[in-house]
């Protein structure tokens, strides 16, 4: 329960960071069904209404960025307890696609800033509107012997 309280505060920071200051993660203790074993529970303050709800409540887009910031925050924290040593590279698979274009915007920045920073970030996406924001691509293009794949360099 300790480790996953570190990385709901760095989870946090991220989710922040995400949706505009609106969400951060709240680790919780609540015992489960039947008395199951509690504190690996995870639920969202929500600082629009003040209140914290459970993540069940969440859209599909703010799923999609509570998962992307908690992976994160695992990495970050991984990274802390690893000597400093960096996850450098990441890998999402969808789920861009039910993001509003200003939240694809938020989640754009924070994988810019992990490029700046090393890290390679691949995406896997069939959103139109990502080919215009992802600079180096690599192209699945299928065909009736099979599919290749079509690379396009950073300009």
């Amino acid at each position: 329960a300790a480790r996953l309280e570190e990385v709901a505060i760095a989870a946090s920071g991220r989710l922040r960071g995400m949706s505009g200051g609106r969400y951060e993660f709240v680790h919780t203790d609540v015992a489960g069904p039947r008395g199951k074993r509690g504190g690996l529970g995870l639920d969202v303050r929500d600082d629009y209404t003040g209140e914290v709800r459970s993540a069940k409540t969440l859209s599909g887009g703010e799923t999609f960025l509570a998962s992307l910031a908690l992976a994160l925050g695992l990495a970050d924290t991984v990274a802390e307890h690893c000597g400093g040593r960096v996850l450098d590279t990441i890998f999402i698979d969808e789920g861009f696609g039910t993001l509003d274009s200003e939240t694809l915007d938020a989640v754009m920045g924070v994988l810019d800033e992990l490029r700046a920073g090393g890290r390679v970030v691949g995406i896997v996406s069939h959103v139109d509107e990502m080919r215009q924001r992802i600079p180096s691509r690599l192209h699945v293009i299928r065909g009736r012997t099979g599919s290749r794949l079509q690379a396009q360099a950073a300009v």
